[in-house]
C-alpha cells in the first residue's frame, strides 16, 4: 500500500533537528516515513496519496497524559457533583454544585431515575461548599432505604449515609484509622483514605477494582483523551485482575480503539512479596495498545482532603497530619525489592513528609542495587523544596507535578491547606527543569479534567481560579510546557523512543489542533481548540465515536 502525506497548516514536531514542518509522510502500518515540506515527501516516494484534510490545522505530537486514571472513563456511570462544571465523555456539560442542598437535590433526582440499588455520587469537593461539611445526616435526606455514597473529587476521601456505612459494618465502637467520629461518638460518614474507604466502595459498585476497565469505560476514556487531542495514557492505579485484562485487550483490539493505554499495577493489589513478580508477568503480555509493567506505590493522601504527609509546620490551620496508605518501613522494603527486580516504580507523593520518605526509600534501594535508566516516578510531588529536588536529580528520577492544581485548588492552598509561602511553590517546574529533571505534567484525571494543552497553560501562567499568581519563578515557558506533555511524559513511560515527537520512524499518532499554540501565545493556550487525533495514522475526529 502507497503511504499518506498529510499537510498541514504548520506541524510542530518537538524535534530539534527540524522543529517545524508542513507534511508528513505515514505508512499503511502507522509509521511516520518522512517530515518536512513537499520536496520532502518527493524524495521518500514519488508515489503516495496526498491527504489535504489538514490544510487549515495544526499538528503535534500525540499528547501524552502520564498520570490519568480508568476511572475517567467509568465515574460517568455516577452522579457528578463538583464544584466545577465538567463535560462528560459523550459532550454533555454537567453543572457544578455549589450547596449541599443542591447536592442532595441532584442525587434525590438520580435516586429517583434508579428502581433500586445505590446512589454514588463523585466530584465533590467540600473545600468549596460552605457551611459544615457533608455528613451521614445530609445523605439521609436522599435515602433511608438504600446506599448513598459520595465519592469526593480528590478519590481520598468519600462520605456515606447510614446505610452505607452500616452495610461495611461501621457503627459507633468502630477504631479504624479514617472512620470518622462526631463529638459524641456517632459516626460522621466522612471517610478517610483506602483502609475506611475500600469496605463502603466494594459494596456498592464503586472501588477501583470495579472502575478498573470494562468495555464501556474504556471506550469513554479514549472519548475523553481524544477530544482532549491524547493518543496515549497511563491508568495509573489498576488491580489489573484477569477480568480487567480480558476487558482491556479486547476492548482496545477493536477496530478503531483511539489510544494507547499504560496501566500501572496497584502495589495494593497483592501482598509485597508477590507485587514484583506480577509486574514482571504483566510486562510480557504487552501489546501496542496497552504497555504493562510498571507499578504504582500510593504513599500518602490529598492535600486538600488532609489526608497528605506534612513535614513541619504542617497544615496551615492546624489540621491533624495525614494518614499513611503504606508506613515508611514498608515502603523501604516494596521499593528495595521492585528497584533490585528491575520493575519501574511510579510513586504517588504530595505532601512533603511523603516525598522525603520516597527520596529516602529510593537512595537505600539505588545505593545497594543501581540500575542504569530506571526512570523511577516521583508523581505529584507538589511539596517538594529545592532541597529534595537536588536529591531526586541526584537519584536520576523523573518528577510528574500536578499542575492542574494550582488552578483548580490553588486559592484553597493558599488560604487553607498549606499557606502561602508554601503554595507558591509547589509544583515547582522551573526548579526541577533548573535541576536537570525529566519533567511531566498532569491532570490526574478524573480529578481534575483530562485536558493537555489546560495543563500546560497552568504550568506557564501559574494562576488561581481567581486570578492569583502563584509564584512567578516557577513559571515555565510555553515551548517547555509543550514539550511536558508530549516528549517529556513519554519518558516517564519509557515510550520516548516510539511517541512524543514526530519523527522518522515514529508512530504517527498526533493532536489536531484548530489553533497554534505560539500564535495564541502562553496566556491564552487554554483556549487552543482541539480538532481530534490522528492514531497510528489513522484521523479520529473528538465526538465521532
Amino acid at each position: 500500500m502507497i503511504p499518506t502525506v498529510f499537510t498541514a497548516r504548520r506541524i510542530i514536531t518537538m524535534d530539534p533537528s527540524r522543529p517545524e514542518a508542513t507534511h508528513v509522510m505515514v505508512s499503511h502500518d502507522g509509521r511516520i516515513l518522512a517530515v518536512g515540506g513537499p520536496e520532502d515527501m518527493q524524495d521518500s516516494a514519488e508515489q503516495h496519496h496526498d491527504d489535504h484534510r489538514f490544510a487549515d490545522k495544526v499538528l503535534m505530537p500525540g499528547f501524552v497524559e502520564g498520570h490519568a486514571h480508568m476511572m475517567e472513563g467509568s465515574v460517568w456511570r455516577f452522579t457528578y457533583l463538583g464544584h466545577y462544571d465538567r463535560v462528560a465523555p459523550d459532550g454533555r456539560l454537567w453543572q457544578g454544585i455549589t450547596s449541599t442542598s443542591a447536592l442532595v437535590e441532584r442525587l434525590r433526582e438520580r435516586a429517583a431515575e434508579l428502581s433500586d440499588g445505590p446512589v454514588v455520587g463523585w466530584g465533590f469537593d467540600p473545600l468549596f461548599v460552605p457551611g459544615d461539611r457533608l455528613s451521614r445526616l445530609d445523605l439521609d435526606r436522599v435515602s433511608t432505604t438504600r446506599p448513598v455514597v459520595v465519592l469526593h473529587s480528590n478519590m481520598h476521601l468519600l462520605t456515606a449515609n447510614s446505610v452505607a456505612l452500616d452495610l461495611a459494618g461501621y457503627d459507633g465502637n468502630t477504631d479504624v484509622p479514617g472512620v470518622l467520629h462526631t463529638d459524641d461518638g456517632e459516626l460522621h460518614g466522612e471517610l478517610h483514605e483506602m483502609g475506611a474507604m475500600f469496605p463502603v466502595m466494594r459494596r456498592v459498585g464503586a472501588s477501583f477494582r470495579a472502575m478498573g476497565g470494562d468495555p464501556e469505560a474504556i471506550w469513554n476514556f479514549a472519548r475523553s483523551a481524544c477530544r482532549a487531542g491524547v493518543t496515549t495514557s497511563t491508568d495509573l492505579l489498576n488491580e489489573l485482575g484477569d477480568e480487567v485484562l480480558v476487558d482491556l485487550f479486547a476492548t482496545t483490539a477493536e477496530a478503531g480503539y483511539p489510544l494507547r493505554l499504560v496501566p500501572m499495577l496497584s502495589a495494593l493489589a497483592l501482598p509485597p512479596e508477590a507485587v514484583a513478580a506480577r509486574a514482571k508477568e504483566l510486562r510480557t503480555y504487552s501489546t501496542d495498545r496497552v504497555r504493562l509493567g510498571g507499578v504504582k506505590i500510593v504513599t500518602d493522601g490529598s492535600i486538600q482532603g488532609f489526608t497528605a504527609q506534612l513535614l513541619a509546620p504542617g497544615y496551615h490551620r492546624g489540621t491533624d497530619n495525614g494518614i499513611w496508605n503504606i508506613a515508611p518501613e514498608a515502603l523501604n522494603a516494596m521499593v528495595d525489592d521492585l528497584n533490585r527486580q528491575g520493575v519501574q516504580m511510579h510513586i504517588h507523593v504530595n505532601g512533603d513528609g511523603a516525598s522525603l520518605a520516597a527520596i529516602e526509600a529510593l537512595e537505600a534501594a539505588l545505593a545497594g542495587h543501581f540500575r542504569p535508566d530506571h526512570r523511577h516516578v516521583l508523581q505529584h510531588c507538589q511539596m517538594a523544596d529545592r532541597a529534595q529536588l537536588r536529591r531526586i536529580a541526584a537519584l536520576q528520577c523523573c518528577v510528574n507535578l500536578f499542575a492542574n492544581h494550582l488552578y483548580y485548588f490553588g486559592d484553597k492552598h493558599y488560604e487553607i491547606t498549606i499557606g502561602p509561602e508554601r503554595a507558591c511553590r509547589m509544583n515547582p517546574c522551573a526548579s526541577a527543569l533548573e535541576m536537570g529533571i525529566p519533567l511531566a505534567i498532569h491532570s490526574d484525571a478524573p480529578i481534575t479534567p483530562l485536558a493537555p494543552l489546560v495543563t500546560a497553560w497552568c504550568a506557564v501562567n501559574r494562576l488561581t481560579d481567581s486570578g492569583r499568581q502563584l509564584g512567578t519563578s516557577e513559571r515555565i515557558s510555553l515551548d517547555a510546557a509543550l514539550y511536558a506533555i508530549t516528549l517529556g511524559a513519554a519518558h516517564t513511560l519509557k515510550l520516548d523512543g516510539e511517541i512524543g515527537s514526530i519523527e522518522v520512524g515514529k508512530r504517527a499518532d498526533f493532536a489536531v489542533l484548530a489553533d497554534d499554540p505560539h500564535a495564541l501565545g502562553s496566556e491564552r493556550l487554554r483556549e487552543v481548540r482541539v480538532w481530534g487525533t490522528v492514531f497510528g495514522g489513522t484521523p479520529v475526529a473528538a465526538g465521532s465515536f
